[in-house]
């Protein structure tokens, strides 16, 4: 249904895309349409994966983090 992409902008724009043809919808055929439901849980699917590129991309950080306070930590004993 939806290819992933690591643009969290893209990602962003597709789940504002996907939750105006879900609400367009709503209020054209019902909250309980089968197109509505449709749209409802395509949505669901572009919100999780948003969530998971922004909690890999922390992790990603995070990692890049840990990894620079323990090269400050040992480059003063190196110039030793």
């Amino acid at each position: 249904m939806y290819e992933s992409s690591n643009n969290a902008s893209e990602m962003l724009e597709a789940i504002k895309v996907k939750r105006e043809m879900m609400i367009n919808c709503a209020n054209k055929q019902g909250f309980t349409s089968e197109e509505t439901i449709k749209y409802s849980q395509e949505l669901d699917v572009l919100i999780n994966e948003y969530q998971k590129v922004c909690s890999t991309s922390l992790n990603r950080n995070e990692e890049v983090k840990i990894a620079f306070k323990q090269m400050i930590m040992i480059w003063p004993k190196v110039c030793v």
